[in-house]
């Protein structure tokens, strides 16, 4: 048996390898062959596509995004609108078309999936990750089977066609007007759009409403998965209908059949995501082997769901909502066994409650830090409270009161009334619960390797402590037995064989066995020591940074067009310039172009690479200036990050944003410093930063900080020495802030080595180019004055500011500079080690580029 075993373990191993070969060969785009011409070359070039709209259409402020099936494709041009000149194909895209005014929102919102379109624009290809470790969305869409954007400008960029009334999208069509219909009677049950939103998500699954900031602080918990669809839906779904068909006396077998049938039509109604799916065909196989009295183990219907849904489609094995749907539910069948003894003697609910909800959060901690680099020590409590009152209280009473908004609106709102107090205590209590920062444990990623030694750790610890506390009740009930084993009772049942041998097998740990016990008791004991101590050394080693020993890191991170850089000194600490930040354009007249959830740097990229990196702590934030495109991402930042010291330049603006930012950072008791001319901070032993820039603003009577609108002239500088090497950070200095500390620097050159400050006035190492390459900065005298030897430009690609500017870049290869850009090559990491610098770069500019260069 176990050979066979290894052989059919072989064998699905090679068959599910080559089913990924051939599905990953074949995930290839047609397009380029159909216009004849390279990947490269198709880039922003002027196309017309035809085809069928593939998704829900959604409208977010002045963006619609939708995918679509392309039928057929061509050149866009003059000579090029006929239809003989099209390519005939298949594949799907994601569109988005940029609105031009708020009223073509109306006409973006009449379309819808099914509808046969026609459209002109221009195709690009989704972007790589620009950090490492960061989010790469060309991988993602490959895994979606789509390789191209399609870019519209305007609603008249799109042409509806006559389509025929059935084709492949026309029942998704349906249940996307299903799905609506329901969520406008959710709207009209609840009272207020942030409980209808919070109830579509519970519901439904619809998620575009939810609010961010509730979601953000459900995620911050781990309770995530009550606003996800998942098993739990589908099973109190299943229970109810199942109930309720009992009610009616309706038998068992017709009742199995009836939900089995029914089960399919939620899935495809809550959106179809893996978890769910996988919980549908979980429970359709369930339901059919309880109606036909087969396959009643709970690990083989997880598998066989798995089989099926990689079968149909193998990239599922990437997607992060199959991985926990699979392992979690996996980890209940295997886990739960082991967890149930130590609750037998609790009250039934309240001991299984318990033992479901500690071995989910200890099946999900290692893929819950691995993919979001966080866990709430506080997640425990909170899916102990919240679960089974969403579960059973609030997402009955949503569902009910949605459902009977159809026939009665005043009763349906009356029903609401009870779920929206329990919605306002569930939102009060995750709020209170996120109150407290240090209840929040950062992890940085680990290998899957480590995930799965924690998994046999953890399993090892259960199993030995199920075995020693079985082996300390049996003992009791031994004693308890040898205790009354005088007594009249048990004297005459000695007198029949069969009692006398078990009364001896009772006696035999006072005998010969005693020893023999006693040294398998001591066994077992070594055996749970050792596999806890193993167990905390994972946890230990998984918390840990990495980094750290002979070398520090200076990380010029890709935040767009902004400055955010990384350093991580020799000795483990960590220092943050600036955050990037993006820039928001929506105001006044065009604020109907804003987002419900925009893309924000600090929120979506600066801070899940802080925790991604195991920056546990900031030791500092220093703050060049208070510019939106340096300052903006750090809300984000302190928010969710720790930081003990704060320096800025010492000035105000007159932006709310920033304001708020000094006001988080003094709520958060955040040391606050005006870095200025002459003032020095040594974060270890290896490591000393002199700031250069500016000088000592003159003081304001009123004691108040002054307002500076002009926030780029009194930028932070500052040289940082680390590890033999020396980094200087200019921020976004103008040239007349730069002649103004040449003049200084060069007036004072010999106090200044007088009072121990030697590198000034020598060559640097590595310079930070001021102002993204602005033709205003980084002048001849400047760069003759350091002449680095590398130079790193922070920039966003395709800026609409010409950044860098060619002046520039002539200048910098005038003094033989190494340049290393963001937008051409995404994050740029130099390493310091004993005054040699490593330098690496996330993207590759050619196929034989080998992004390290070693100075």
């Amino acid at each position: 048996m176990p050979i066979r075993h290894m052989v059919l373990l072989w064998l699905a191993i090679s068959g599910g390898g080559f089913h990924w070969f051939w599905h990953d060969t074949h995930n290839v785009s047609s397009i380029p062959d159909a216009l004849h011409v390279s990947s490269s070359m198709l880039e922003d070039m002027p196309v017309q596509v035809a085809g069928l709209i593939a998704s829900e259409v959604q409208v977010d402020g002045d963006r619609t995004q939708f995918e679509m099936r392309v039928t057929s494709i061509n050149h866009y041009g003059s000579h090029s609108k006929k239809d003989e000149n099209r390519a005939l194909i298949s594949e799907q895209v994601i569109v988005h078309i940029k609105l031009a005014a708020k009223q073509e929102q109306q006409l973006a919102a009449a379309w819808q999936r099914g509808d046969a379109i026609l459209l002109r624009g221009t195709l690009k290809a989704p972007a790589k990750a620009g950090n490492f470790g960061g989010f790469d969305y060309s991988e993602y869409l490959h895994t979606q089977e789509i390789h191209w954007l399609f870019k519209g400008d305007g609603a008249a960029s799109l042409q509806k066609q006559e389509a025929s009334l059935w084709n492949r999208y026309t029942l998704f069509r349906w249940n996307d007007q299903l799905r609506e219909q329901l969520g406008q009677r959710m709207e009209s049950a609840f009272t207020s759009l942030h409980h209808a939103g919070y109830m579509k998500g519970l519901v439904l699954g619809v998620t575009d409403e939810l609010d961010p900031a509730t979601y953000n602080e459900f995620t911050q918990l781990g309770l995530t998965h009550i606003l996800a669809i998942s098993g739990m839906h589908v099973a109190v779904y299943a229970a109810t209908l199942l109930y309720l068909l009992r009610l009616l006396r309706v038998s068992r077998e017709t009742s199995l059949t009836v939900v089995m049938i029914l089960i399919p039509a939620y899935v495809l109604l809550t959106g179809a995501s893996p978890s769910v799916v996988r919980a549908g065909i979980m429970a359709m196989i369930g339901l059919f082997a309880a109606r036909r009295g087969l396959l009643k183990d709970g690990l083989n219907i997880l598998s066989i769901s798995a089989l099926l849904m990689l079968i149909w489609n193998p990239y599922y094995l990437l997607s992060v909502s199959f991985q926990l749907s699979f392992l979690v539910t996996g980890g209940l069948l295997i886990y739960m066994p082991l967890m149930k003894p130590f609750f037998a003697k609790w009250p039934f609910l309240i001991g299984g409650e318990v033992a479901i909800t500690i071995t989910a959060q200890l099946v999900s901690f290692p893929m819950t830090v691995f993919y979001f680099n966080q866990f709430s020590l506080l997640s425990f409590a909170a899916n102990f409270v919240l679960v089974p009152l969403i579960t059973y209280i609030v997402l009955p009473l949503g569902t009910v009161a949605m459902g009977l908004s159809f026939l009665w609106g005043d009763g349906a709102r009356i029903l609401a009334w009870p779920a929206e107090q329990l919605n306002d205590l569930t939102f009060l209590l995750v709020k209170w619960l996120n109150v407290d920062d240090a209840y929040v444990s950062i992890w940085p990623s680990s290998s899957i390797l480590w995930v799965m030694v924690y998994y046999a750790a953890l399993y090892s610890v259960l199993y030995w402590l199920k075995t020693w506390l079985t082996s300390r009740r049996q003992t009791n009930d031994i004693t308890v037995l040898n205790s009354t084993i005088s007594s009249p009772i048990y004297t005459g049942l000695a007198a029949s064989p069969e009692w006398a041998a078990i009364l001896h097998t009772a006696h035999e740990p006072k005998g010969a066995g005693k020893f023999a016990s006693r040294q398998w008791n001591g066994y077992r004991h070594l055996a749970l020591a050792l596999s806890v101590i193993a167990w905390l050394g994972i946890l230990y080693t998984g918390y840990q940074s990495p980094g750290g020993g002979n070398t520090g890191t200076v990380q010029y991170l890709d935040a767009g067009q902004g400055d955010s850089i990384l350093i991580t000194t020799p000795g483990g600490k960590h220092i943050l310039v600036d955050g990037g930040g993006t820039m928001d354009f929506a105001t006044g007249k065009n604020a109907w172009r804003k987002r419900a959830d925009p893309y924000e740097v600090g929120e979506d990229t600066i801070v899940p690479l802080l925790k991604q990196r195991g920056v546990h702590r900031l030791d500092a934030v220093i703050l060049t200036h208070g510019d939106h495109d340096h300052a903006g991402g750090l809300q984000a930042v302190l928010d969710q990050i720790p930081v003990s010291t704060l320096f800025f330049n010492g000035t105000l603006t007159d932006k709310a944003p920033f304001r708020k930012l000094l006001n988080t950072a003094l709520d958060k008791q955040i040391k606050l410093y005006g870095a200025h001319h002459s003032m020095e901070w040594e974060p270890d032993q290896a490591t000393k930063i002199r700031f250069l820039y500016p000088f000592t603003l003159p003081e304001d009577e009123s004691e108040q900080l002054p307002v500076m609108k002009e926030q780029n002239h009194y930028s932070v500088a500052m040289i940082l020495e680390m590890e033999g090497a020396s980094f200087l950070f200019t921020g976004d200095m103008d040239d007349a802030a730069e002649s103004s500390l040449l003049s200084e620097l060069t007036r004072f050159s010999s106090s200044v080595k007088d009072k121990g400050m030697g590198a000034v006035g020598k060559a640097v190492d590595v310079m930070k180019i001021a102002h993204h390459g602005s033709k205003y900065s980084t002048s001849e005298e400047w760069l003759s004055y350091w002449r680095p030897k590398v130079s790193v430009i922070s920039v966003g690609a395709t800026n609409t500011y010409g950044h860098p500017n060619e002046a520039v870049l002539e200048r910098l290869s005038a003094v033989d500079s190494a340049i290393y850009r963001t937008d051409t090559m995404g994050e740029i990491q130099i390493r310091a080690q004993q005054g040699k610098l490593s330098v690496r770069y996330q993207r590759k500019q050619y196929k034989t580029d080998t992004n390290t260069t070693t100075y």
